[in-house]
Protein backbone atom coordinates (compact mmCIF):
# COMPACT_ATOMS: atom_id res chain seq x y z
CA UNK A 1 0.00 0.00 0.00
CA UNK A 2 0.90 3.41 -0.97
CA UNK A 3 2.02 5.84 2.38
CA UNK A 4 1.08 9.21 2.89
CA UNK A 5 3.76 11.76 4.03
CA UNK A 6 5.94 11.71 6.72
CA UNK A 7 6.97 15.05 7.74
CA UNK A 8 10.63 15.41 9.06
CA UNK A 9 10.15 17.62 12.34
CA UNK A 10 12.23 20.40 12.70
CA UNK A 11 15.31 19.23 15.02
CA UNK A 12 17.95 20.87 16.95
CA UNK A 13 21.43 21.50 15.25
CA UNK A 14 24.40 20.97 17.92
CA UNK A 15 26.86 23.78 17.72
CA UNK A 16 29.98 21.19 17.67
CA UNK A 17 30.80 20.20 14.26
CA UNK A 18 32.96 17.27 14.12
CA UNK A 19 35.40 15.35 11.67
CA UNK A 20 33.30 14.78 8.46
CA UNK A 21 35.34 11.24 8.63
CA UNK A 22 34.42 10.46 11.97
CA UNK A 23 30.95 11.38 12.16
CA UNK A 24 30.53 9.02 8.47
CA UNK A 25 32.16 6.04 10.92
CA UNK A 26 30.00 6.49 13.50
CA UNK A 27 27.27 6.49 10.87
CA UNK A 28 27.84 3.48 9.30
CA UNK A 29 28.28 1.79 12.58
CA UNK A 30 25.00 3.26 13.73
CA UNK A 31 22.94 1.87 10.88
CA UNK A 32 25.15 -1.41 11.19
CA UNK A 33 24.03 -2.14 15.06
CA UNK A 34 20.24 -0.84 13.60
CA UNK A 35 20.50 -3.98 11.66
CA UNK A 36 21.99 -6.17 13.69
CA UNK A 37 19.21 -5.23 16.11
CA UNK A 38 17.06 -6.37 13.26
CA UNK A 39 15.33 -2.69 13.44
CA UNK A 40 16.06 -2.11 9.76
CA UNK A 41 17.67 -3.22 6.45
CA UNK A 42 18.39 -1.23 3.29
CA UNK A 43 20.50 1.45 1.58
CA UNK A 44 21.38 4.84 2.53
CA UNK A 45 23.59 7.70 0.84
CA UNK A 46 24.55 11.10 1.05
CA UNK A 47 25.63 14.09 -0.96
CA UNK A 48 27.60 16.97 0.09
CA UNK A 49 28.29 20.21 -1.52
CA UNK A 50 26.60 18.39 -4.63
CA UNK A 51 28.22 15.01 -4.99
CA UNK A 52 27.82 11.92 -3.68
CA UNK A 53 29.98 11.51 -0.27
CA UNK A 54 29.08 8.56 1.32
CA UNK A 55 26.89 4.90 0.64
CA UNK A 56 26.30 2.46 3.26
CA UNK A 57 23.95 -0.96 2.95
CA UNK A 58 22.62 -3.49 5.47
CA UNK A 59 20.43 -6.17 5.24
CA UNK A 60 19.36 -8.96 2.85
CA UNK A 61 17.66 -8.11 -0.64
CA UNK A 62 16.62 -12.15 -0.13
CA UNK A 63 16.30 -13.11 3.06
CA UNK A 64 15.09 -16.87 1.98
CA UNK A 65 18.19 -17.50 -0.30
CA UNK A 66 20.38 -15.39 2.69
CA UNK A 67 21.38 -12.98 -0.59
CA UNK A 68 22.76 -9.88 0.81
CA UNK A 69 21.80 -6.13 -0.86
CA UNK A 70 24.67 -4.48 -2.22
CA UNK A 71 24.94 -0.95 -3.87
CA UNK A 72 23.41 -1.93 -6.55
CA UNK A 73 20.10 -3.58 -5.18
CA UNK A 74 16.74 -2.05 -6.81
CA UNK A 75 14.17 -1.00 -4.11
CA UNK A 76 10.79 0.63 -4.47
CA UNK A 77 10.61 3.61 -3.75
CA UNK A 78 6.78 4.61 -3.24
CA UNK A 79 5.82 7.92 -3.55
CA UNK A 80 9.20 9.50 -4.12
CA UNK A 81 7.76 8.41 -7.69
CA UNK A 82 5.40 10.91 -7.55
CA UNK A 83 8.44 13.59 -7.69
CA UNK A 84 9.43 11.80 -10.86
CA UNK A 85 5.69 12.34 -12.64
CA UNK A 86 5.96 16.02 -11.28
CA UNK A 87 9.17 16.54 -13.80
CA UNK A 88 7.61 14.77 -16.60
CA UNK A 89 4.47 16.90 -16.41
CA UNK A 90 6.27 19.50 -16.42
CA UNK A 91 8.42 18.29 -19.44
CA UNK A 92 4.90 17.61 -21.26
CA UNK A 93 4.39 21.60 -20.68
CA UNK A 94 7.61 22.69 -22.12
CA UNK A 95 7.10 20.73 -24.92
CA UNK A 96 3.56 22.03 -25.30
CA UNK A 97 1.20 18.58 -24.58
CA UNK A 98 -0.10 19.93 -21.97
CA UNK A 99 -1.20 22.93 -20.20
CA UNK A 100 -1.09 23.38 -16.21
CA UNK A 101 -4.48 24.88 -16.23
CA UNK A 102 -5.85 21.75 -18.39
CA UNK A 103 -9.03 20.51 -16.92
CA UNK A 104 -9.02 16.38 -15.96
CA UNK A 105 -12.76 16.71 -18.23
CA UNK A 106 -10.15 16.57 -21.22
CA UNK A 107 -9.51 12.96 -20.46
CA UNK A 108 -11.59 11.24 -17.79
CA UNK A 109 -14.97 13.48 -17.84
CA UNK A 110 -16.22 11.01 -15.41
CA UNK A 111 -14.93 11.17 -12.59
CA UNK A 112 -16.72 13.32 -9.98
CA UNK A 113 -15.79 17.40 -10.61
CA UNK A 114 -13.53 16.98 -13.80
CA UNK A 115 -14.90 20.05 -15.25
CA UNK A 116 -13.15 21.75 -12.38
CA UNK A 117 -10.09 20.00 -11.72
CA UNK A 118 -6.90 21.20 -13.43
CA UNK A 119 -3.41 19.44 -13.81
CA UNK A 120 -2.10 21.81 -11.33
CA UNK A 121 -4.44 21.13 -8.65
CA UNK A 122 -3.54 17.06 -9.18
CA UNK A 123 -0.41 17.73 -8.81
CA UNK A 124 -0.45 19.62 -5.59
CA UNK A 125 -2.98 17.50 -4.44
CA UNK A 126 -5.57 19.94 -3.75
CA UNK A 127 -8.09 18.12 -6.12
CA UNK A 128 -10.36 16.57 -3.81
CA UNK A 129 -10.31 13.15 -5.49
CA UNK A 130 -10.60 10.40 -2.69
CA UNK A 131 -7.36 8.47 -2.33
CA UNK A 132 -8.41 5.26 -3.69
CA UNK A 133 -5.26 3.64 -1.32
CA UNK A 134 -7.75 4.42 1.90
CA UNK A 135 -10.81 2.76 0.41
CA UNK A 136 -10.74 -0.50 2.72
CA UNK A 137 -11.51 -2.99 -0.37
CA UNK A 138 -8.00 -1.76 -1.95
CA UNK A 139 -5.93 -4.56 0.36
CA UNK A 140 -8.74 -6.80 -1.92
CA UNK A 141 -7.45 -6.01 -4.83
CA UNK A 142 -3.71 -4.19 -4.62
CA UNK A 143 -1.54 -7.49 -5.14
CA UNK A 144 -3.67 -8.36 -7.74
CA UNK A 145 -2.82 -6.69 -11.68
CA UNK A 146 -5.09 -4.21 -12.67
CA UNK A 147 -5.97 -2.19 -15.88
CA UNK A 148 -6.90 1.37 -16.47
CA UNK A 149 -10.24 0.94 -16.48
CA UNK A 150 -10.55 -0.55 -12.92
CA UNK A 151 -8.44 2.16 -11.67
CA UNK A 152 -10.85 4.75 -12.75
CA UNK A 153 -13.92 2.65 -11.78
CA UNK A 154 -12.35 2.60 -8.39
CA UNK A 155 -11.77 6.15 -8.37
CA UNK A 156 -14.71 7.85 -10.11
CA UNK A 157 -17.21 5.51 -7.47
CA UNK A 158 -16.46 7.99 -4.34
CA UNK A 159 -17.65 11.49 -4.11
CA UNK A 160 -15.18 14.54 -3.94
CA UNK A 161 -13.62 15.16 -0.55
CA UNK A 162 -13.84 18.61 -0.75
CA UNK A 163 -13.94 21.49 -3.10
CA UNK A 164 -11.16 21.41 -6.16
CA UNK A 165 -8.47 24.28 -4.82
CA UNK A 166 -9.86 25.00 -1.50
CA UNK A 167 -7.51 22.55 0.47
CA UNK A 168 -4.97 19.96 0.39
CA UNK A 169 -5.45 16.46 0.36
CA UNK A 170 -2.71 13.66 -0.43
CA UNK A 171 -4.02 11.33 -2.72
CA UNK A 172 -2.87 8.91 -4.75
CA UNK A 173 -5.17 8.67 -6.74
CA UNK A 174 -4.10 12.10 -8.18
CA UNK A 175 -0.93 10.73 -9.39
CA UNK A 176 -1.99 7.66 -10.80
CA UNK A 177 -4.70 10.26 -12.68
CA UNK A 178 -1.28 12.23 -13.79
CA UNK A 179 0.81 8.89 -14.44
CA UNK A 180 -2.46 8.06 -17.28
CA UNK A 181 -2.56 11.66 -18.63
CA UNK A 182 0.69 11.54 -19.20
CA UNK A 183 0.56 7.99 -21.47
CA UNK A 184 -2.34 9.84 -23.63
CA UNK A 185 -0.72 12.95 -24.35
CA UNK A 186 2.85 11.26 -25.30
CA UNK A 187 1.07 8.04 -26.44
CA UNK A 188 3.74 5.93 -25.06
CA UNK A 189 4.08 4.27 -21.82
CA UNK A 190 4.73 5.44 -18.74
CA UNK A 191 7.73 3.23 -18.29
CA UNK A 192 9.23 4.25 -21.63
CA UNK A 193 8.66 8.13 -20.50
CA UNK A 194 11.16 7.63 -17.28
CA UNK A 195 13.85 5.57 -19.33
CA UNK A 196 13.91 8.29 -22.42
CA UNK A 197 13.41 11.44 -20.08
CA UNK A 198 14.60 10.81 -16.96
CA UNK A 199 16.93 7.61 -16.98
CA UNK A 200 18.52 8.81 -19.80
CA UNK A 201 19.86 11.99 -19.62
CA UNK A 202 21.15 11.21 -16.71
CA UNK A 203 22.62 8.07 -17.19
CA UNK A 204 20.70 6.25 -14.28
CA UNK A 205 20.97 2.59 -15.24
CA UNK A 206 19.26 1.16 -12.01
CA UNK A 207 16.10 3.53 -12.07
CA UNK A 208 12.93 2.69 -13.90
CA UNK A 209 9.90 1.59 -13.32
CA UNK A 210 8.84 -1.66 -11.49
CA UNK A 211 7.49 -5.06 -12.14
CA UNK A 212 7.15 -8.20 -10.06
CA UNK A 213 9.82 -8.50 -8.17
CA UNK A 214 13.03 -10.45 -9.50
CA UNK A 215 15.69 -10.83 -6.57
CA UNK A 216 17.68 -12.91 -9.31
CA UNK A 217 18.16 -9.18 -11.00
CA UNK A 218 19.11 -7.80 -7.84
CA UNK A 219 16.28 -6.72 -6.79
CA UNK A 220 14.98 -6.25 -2.89
CA UNK A 221 11.94 -8.33 -1.06
CA UNK A 222 10.20 -6.40 1.53
CA UNK A 223 10.13 -8.16 5.15
CA UNK A 224 8.70 -8.16 8.21
CA UNK A 225 10.89 -8.96 11.36
CA UNK A 226 8.39 -11.31 13.62
CA UNK A 227 9.65 -13.63 16.30
CA UNK A 228 13.19 -14.16 14.79
CA UNK A 229 12.07 -14.39 11.55
CA UNK A 230 11.81 -12.15 7.99
CA UNK A 231 8.98 -12.49 6.77
CA UNK A 232 8.43 -11.68 3.30
CA UNK A 233 5.25 -8.83 2.83
CA UNK A 234 2.71 -9.00 0.26
CA UNK A 235 3.51 -7.18 -3.00
CA UNK A 236 1.48 -4.86 -4.63
CA UNK A 237 1.16 -5.10 -8.16
CA UNK A 238 2.71 -2.31 -10.35
CA UNK A 239 0.12 -1.80 -12.46
CA UNK A 240 -1.92 0.12 -9.88
CA UNK A 241 0.76 2.55 -9.06
CA UNK A 242 1.75 4.17 -11.99
CA UNK A 243 2.56 7.72 -11.36
CA UNK A 244 2.28 7.61 -7.79
CA UNK A 245 4.70 4.98 -6.56
CA UNK A 246 5.83 2.09 -9.40
CA UNK A 247 9.46 3.18 -9.39
CA UNK A 248 12.39 1.48 -8.60
CA UNK A 249 15.88 2.76 -7.61
CA UNK A 250 18.99 3.14 -5.59
CA UNK A 251 19.79 5.44 -3.14
CA UNK A 252 22.68 6.93 -5.41
CA UNK A 253 20.63 7.32 -8.34
CA UNK A 254 18.38 8.80 -6.40
CA UNK A 255 20.86 11.49 -5.34
CA UNK A 256 21.60 11.58 -9.16
CA UNK A 257 17.96 12.70 -10.22
CA UNK A 258 17.37 14.72 -7.63
CA UNK A 259 21.29 16.38 -8.24
CA UNK A 260 20.38 16.37 -11.96
CA UNK A 261 16.84 18.12 -11.80
CA UNK A 262 18.53 20.77 -9.71
CA UNK A 263 21.10 21.48 -11.98
CA UNK A 264 18.70 22.29 -14.99
CA UNK A 265 19.50 18.54 -16.81
CA UNK A 266 15.48 17.50 -17.22
CA UNK A 267 13.53 20.52 -17.13
CA UNK A 268 14.14 24.62 -17.22
CA UNK A 269 15.11 26.43 -14.44
CA UNK A 270 11.93 28.45 -14.33
CA UNK A 271 10.00 24.70 -14.70
CA UNK A 272 11.99 23.63 -11.36
CA UNK A 273 10.98 26.75 -9.39
CA UNK A 274 7.44 26.08 -10.47
CA UNK A 275 7.49 22.83 -8.67
CA UNK A 276 8.84 24.54 -6.00
CA UNK A 277 5.60 26.53 -5.59
CA UNK A 278 4.42 24.93 -1.93
CA UNK A 279 1.24 25.55 -0.63
CA UNK A 280 -0.06 23.88 2.46
CA UNK A 281 3.58 22.32 2.56
CA UNK A 282 3.04 20.64 -1.04
CA UNK A 283 4.37 21.94 -4.15
CA UNK A 284 4.56 19.62 -7.38
CA UNK A 285 5.56 16.20 -6.71
CA UNK A 286 7.60 17.77 -3.53
CA UNK A 287 7.40 18.35 -0.03
CA UNK A 288 8.56 21.29 2.24
CA UNK A 289 10.34 19.95 5.60
CA UNK A 290 12.33 21.83 8.19
CA UNK A 291 15.72 20.90 9.17
CA UNK A 292 17.51 23.31 12.02
CA UNK A 293 16.86 26.77 10.38
CA UNK A 294 17.28 25.83 6.72
CA UNK A 295 14.52 24.55 5.13
CA UNK A 296 14.60 21.58 2.10
CA UNK A 297 12.30 19.51 -0.59
CA UNK A 298 12.14 16.40 -1.71
CA UNK A 299 9.86 13.15 -0.93
CA UNK A 300 9.38 10.68 0.99
CA UNK A 301 7.34 6.94 0.63
CA UNK A 302 5.94 3.97 1.45
CA UNK A 303 4.73 0.71 -0.39
CA UNK A 304 4.35 -2.84 0.97
CA UNK A 305 7.38 -2.88 3.84
CA UNK A 306 9.52 -0.55 1.47
CA UNK A 307 10.41 2.77 3.27
CA UNK A 308 11.83 5.46 1.55
CA UNK A 309 13.37 9.03 1.46
CA UNK A 310 14.78 11.74 -0.97
CA UNK A 311 15.81 15.62 0.21
CA UNK A 312 17.83 18.31 -0.70
CA UNK A 313 18.84 21.40 0.97
CA UNK A 314 19.90 23.96 -1.47
CA UNK A 315 21.48 26.18 1.30
CA UNK A 316 23.35 23.61 2.47
CA UNK A 317 24.50 21.67 -0.49
CA UNK A 318 23.30 18.72 1.38
CA UNK A 319 21.42 15.87 0.38
CA UNK A 320 19.89 12.36 1.71
CA UNK A 321 18.47 9.58 0.58
CA UNK A 322 17.56 5.95 2.02
CA UNK A 323 15.60 3.01 0.75
CA UNK A 324 14.88 0.29 3.47
CA UNK A 325 13.24 -3.06 2.42
CA UNK A 326 12.56 -3.84 6.32
CA UNK A 327 12.42 -1.65 9.48
CA UNK A 328 10.82 -1.72 13.26
CA UNK A 329 11.85 1.62 13.56
CA UNK A 330 10.48 5.34 13.40
CA UNK A 331 11.98 5.58 9.59
CA UNK A 332 11.89 9.81 10.04
CA UNK A 333 15.31 9.09 12.55
CA UNK A 334 17.21 7.64 9.44
CA UNK A 335 16.27 10.84 7.91
CA UNK A 336 17.32 12.52 10.62
CA UNK A 337 20.79 11.45 11.05
CA UNK A 338 21.53 11.00 7.60
CA UNK A 339 21.19 14.81 7.72
CA UNK A 340 23.16 15.36 11.01
CA UNK A 341 26.00 13.69 9.34
CA UNK A 342 26.22 15.60 6.11
CA UNK A 343 25.91 18.42 7.87
CA UNK A 344 28.65 17.51 10.23
CA UNK A 345 27.06 17.37 13.51
CA UNK A 346 27.14 14.92 15.77
CA UNK A 347 24.18 12.32 17.21
CA UNK A 348 23.31 10.14 19.61
CA UNK A 349 23.70 6.37 19.47
CA UNK A 350 20.16 4.36 20.42
CA UNK A 351 20.09 1.66 23.58
CA UNK A 352 18.62 -1.45 22.18
CA UNK A 353 16.82 -3.24 25.18
CA UNK A 354 14.18 -5.61 25.19
CA UNK A 355 10.95 -6.11 27.24
CA UNK A 356 9.61 -10.02 27.30
CA UNK A 357 6.37 -10.89 28.33
CA UNK A 358 5.34 -14.78 28.95
CA UNK A 359 3.04 -16.10 25.79
CA UNK A 360 0.27 -16.98 28.45
CA UNK A 361 0.73 -13.15 29.83
CA UNK A 362 -0.29 -11.99 26.02
CA UNK A 363 -2.79 -14.00 25.99
CA UNK A 364 -5.10 -12.35 28.52
CA UNK A 365 -4.88 -9.48 26.13
CA UNK A 366 -6.49 -11.01 23.11
CA UNK A 367 -9.94 -10.10 21.82
CA UNK A 368 -12.30 -8.02 19.76
CA UNK A 369 -12.05 -4.43 20.44
CA UNK A 370 -14.60 -1.41 19.62
CA UNK A 371 -14.47 1.72 19.88
CA UNK A 372 -17.91 4.30 19.53
CA UNK A 373 -18.02 5.94 16.61
CA UNK A 374 -15.13 4.70 15.00
CA UNK A 375 -16.13 2.76 11.97
CA UNK A 376 -12.93 0.31 12.64
CA UNK A 377 -12.53 -2.54 14.98
CA UNK A 378 -9.40 -4.23 16.48
CA UNK A 379 -8.54 -8.00 16.74
CA UNK A 380 -6.02 -8.89 19.39
CA UNK A 381 -4.40 -12.09 18.70
CA UNK A 382 -1.02 -14.23 19.40
CA UNK A 383 1.20 -15.81 16.69
CA UNK A 384 4.62 -17.49 17.42
CA UNK A 385 4.54 -15.57 20.54
CA UNK A 386 4.02 -12.34 19.37
CA UNK A 387 1.58 -9.62 20.20
CA UNK A 388 -0.15 -8.69 16.87
CA UNK A 389 -3.06 -6.30 15.84
CA UNK A 390 -5.31 -5.50 12.64
CA UNK A 391 -8.10 -3.25 12.09
CA UNK A 392 -10.40 -4.51 10.11
CA UNK A 393 -9.94 -3.94 6.18
CA UNK A 394 -5.98 -3.34 6.82
CA UNK A 395 -2.99 -5.63 7.39
CA UNK A 396 -1.79 -6.77 10.85
CA UNK A 397 1.36 -5.39 12.41
CA UNK A 398 2.90 -6.79 15.61
CA UNK A 399 3.18 -4.72 18.84
CA UNK A 400 6.68 -4.96 20.35
CA UNK A 401 6.33 -4.68 24.23
CA UNK A 402 8.14 -1.62 25.83
CA UNK A 403 6.73 -2.37 29.36
CA UNK A 404 4.32 -4.73 31.25
CA UNK A 405 1.33 -3.55 29.41
CA UNK A 406 2.51 -1.20 26.56
CA UNK A 407 3.57 -1.83 23.38
CA UNK A 408 4.39 -0.14 20.31
CA UNK A 409 4.86 -0.55 16.69
CA UNK A 410 7.67 1.76 15.50
CA UNK A 411 7.50 1.55 11.71
CA UNK A 412 4.12 3.46 12.43
CA UNK A 413 4.34 5.77 15.27
CA UNK A 414 1.87 3.59 17.36
CA UNK A 415 1.74 3.32 21.01
CA UNK A 416 -0.68 0.90 22.44
CA UNK A 417 -1.33 0.62 26.14
CA UNK A 418 -3.86 -2.00 27.53
CA UNK A 419 -5.87 -1.34 30.54
CA UNK A 420 -6.70 -5.30 31.32
CA UNK A 421 -8.77 -4.82 34.01
CA UNK A 422 -11.06 -2.58 32.12
CA UNK A 423 -10.77 -4.69 29.19
CA UNK A 424 -9.55 -1.59 27.44
CA UNK A 425 -6.76 -0.48 25.57
CA UNK A 426 -5.61 2.76 24.51
CA UNK A 427 -4.20 3.29 21.17
CA UNK A 428 -1.53 6.51 20.31
CA UNK A 429 -0.91 8.05 17.09
CA UNK A 430 0.45 11.50 15.81
CA UNK A 431 -0.68 12.90 18.82
CA UNK A 432 -4.41 11.28 18.75
CA UNK A 433 -5.29 8.81 21.33
CA UNK A 434 -8.72 6.83 20.82
CA UNK A 435 -9.58 3.86 23.53
CA UNK A 436 -10.95 0.70 22.09
CA UNK A 437 -13.54 -1.79 24.87
CA UNK A 438 -13.42 -5.63 24.01
CA UNK A 439 -16.42 -7.30 23.03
Amino acid sequence: MLKKLLFLSAVGISAIVFSQNGIKEKLGNYLDSLYVHHKVMGSFALAENDRPTFIKVVGFADAAKQQKANVDTQYRIGSISKTFTAVLVMKAVEEKKIGLGNKLSDFYPEIPNAARITIEQLLQHRSGIHNLTDDPEYLQYNTKPQTESSLIASIKKFSSDFEPGTKYGYSNSNYILLGFILEKVYKKPYAELVRSKIAKPLKLTLTEAGGKIDPSKNQAESYHYINGKYQASSETDMSIPVGAGNIISTPRELLGFMLGLEQGKLIRKESFEKMKTFTDGYGYGLTKIPFGTYWGYGHNGGIDEFRSALFYFPDLKIAAAFTVNQSDMEVNDLLIHLLETAAGHDFEMPGFKTFHIAENELQKLTGKYASPGIPVKFDIFVRDKTLMAQASGQGEFPLEPVSDMEFRFAPAGITVKFFPEKKQFAIMQGGRKDLFTKE
